[in-house]
């Protein structure tokens, strides 16, 4: 979905501070208030421009440069938007997704899923000088499925099996869950008794050909068992619009672009959509 720029930045202004709360103005980087660089780190991603380019086309966009409270002759170099990434941690990026989620109709059933970003395209040369072989991040989701509003992310390098990711993804949001539905890869008895315990129904298929199995598992598809797809069409979704690579170097910085990938995912439904 093509969205209106202005409306973007717009939504993506609001947010930030939000998410940042009583941090938002301080400043993070040249002396620009931090929720400027979320705002321009989403407008990055969003436009798929380049840390160079950015600042570049800042430079005639006059609507854009009101929202942010940019002037044209001081506008933050591409050296200090790279360097804010740096400095920006990991919070302000999973507050960004949260509050985006917020946004949307919260139904309490949720979608458990795994799927994988590439990281070849980062230079081969700087993944051989750093010593690291892995080409592949594997991402589990936790995904509202009436909205398909992205509500956790877990990134892993070393490919952990989903019954390890699974349960710390709902921990984080049992609160808020009443029922969450995975299929068989999630499934053993410690992850199901967990969900229990955080009184959250698990709608997750069990192995086997049984007939006590297939019962149990004809029982978990009336229950909404089915609607586990939405998981699939939120990473259609999102990988289409902003590609199914990283572009960073640094793991940590591949983890950061990550998550404000599925926030922006979260955030784009929420615009105008341009005029045809």
């Amino acid at each position: 979905m093509e969205v209106d720029i202005l409306d973007f930045v717009e939504q993506c202004r609001h947010l930030a501070k939000q998410a940042l709360g009583k941090h938002a103005g301080e400043p993070a980087s040249g002396g620009f208030a931090r929720w400027k660089h979320v705002v321009l780190h989403c407008l990055r991603l969003e436009d798929d421009h380049s840390y160079r380019e950015t600042p570049n086309r800042l430079k005639y966009m006059a609507e854009i440069r009101d929202v942010l409270g940019l002037d044209r002759d001081d506008l933050p170099d591409y050296s200090t938007i790279y360097k804010s990434f740096d400095r920006l941690e990991m919070w302000v990026w999973r507050a960004l997704l949260r509050v985006s989620a917020q946004q949307h109709p919260q139904s309490g059933h949720a979608a458990l899923d795994s799927t994988f970003f590439d990281r070849r395209s980062v230079s081969s040369y700087y993944r051989q000088r750093s010593g690291s072989n892995v080409q592949t991040l594997k991402v589990t989701t936790l995904i509202d499925r009436e909205s398909l509003a992205v509500l956790d992310v877990h990134i892993s390098a070393r490919w952990k099996h989903d019954t390890k990711t699974g349960p710390q993804v709902v921990r984080r949001n049992a609160d808020d869950l009443l029922s969450v539905a995975a299929d068989k890869a999630f499934h053993n008895w410690i992850t199901k008794y967990e969900f229990y315990a955080l009184s959250v129904e698990p709608l997750i298929l069990q192995r086997g050909s049984r007939p006590l199995t297939l019962g149990h598992n004809a029982l978990i598809r009336t229950k909404g068992y089915s609607q586990r797809w939405m998981a699939e069409t939120s990473y259609s979704t999102t990988k289409r619009l902003l590609g199914d690579a990283v572009r960073a170097l640094g793991w940590y910085r591949q983890f950061r672009e990550i998550v404000l990938m599925f926030a922006i995912s979260n955030i784009e439904p929420l615009c105008e959509p341009l005029s045809p």
